[in-house]
């Protein structure tokens, strides 16, 4: 069961480095018209999504080493 939640705690520190990069514009659509659209919300939402997803991964990296350390003892 603890590998389980390491297994968590990994997907949610990927889903905040996705959720970063895609508020600072790494994230690309190939249809111009959903780019548009993403482009729009980063605009709209940018600054808190920014927090959040700063937020999430450090609190992840944080609960990673501690499961890890954990894990070692």
């Amino acid at each position: 069961m603890e590998y389980l939640g390491l297994f968590f705690e990994i997907i949610f520190l990927i889903i905040g480095i996705y959720l970063y990069l895609f508020v600072r514009g790494f994230v690309k659509q190939k249809n111009p018209e959903k780019q548009a659209k993403m482009d729009e919300f980063r605009k709209e939402n940018g600054w808190w999504l920014r927090l959040a997803a700063i937020a999430l991964i450090s609190v992840m990296t944080i609960n990673i080493a501690l499961h890890i350390q954990q894990l070692m003892t």
